[in-house]
């Protein structure tokens, strides 16, 4: 399911920063993280770095920060939904592992 702008500038804020760059996206990850009481950022650095690597791969070929393990179908309004972080709560992999699709963002324990 799509998010509508207003949902998406209250989970962004209206005064974001633009995602442009590798450092951007890692700092947006980590206040995603830190903000969500259901999941966190994966403890495993190197992935982390590999996949906002990806991320900035897939927005400067494709023109979006697209989930660099998803595959995009060419269908602009398709593909918002991998643009990372996706939807990852709402799909099956995440109910079944807790985790994304890719292992970026895990379950949290919840005490």
């Amino acid at each position: 399911m799509l998010s509508d702008l207003g949902e998406a500038l209250e989970i962004i804020g209206k005064d974001h920063t633009p995602l442009d760059d590798q450092s951007k996206v890692l700092a947006a990850w980590k206040q995603f993280s830190d903000q969500s009481a259901t999941v966190k950022l994966t403890d495993k650095a190197d992935e982390v770095e590999l996949l906002s690597k990806g991320v900035m791969e897939n927005l400067k070929g494709k023109g979006q920060r697209y989930c660099p393990c998803r595959i995009t179908t060419g269908d602009r309004v398709k593909d918002l939904n991998l643009i990372c972080p996706c939807n990852f709560i709402r799909q099956p992999t995440y109910k079944e592992t807790g985790e994304c699709w890719c292992g970026l963002f895990i379950k949290r324990d919840v005490q």
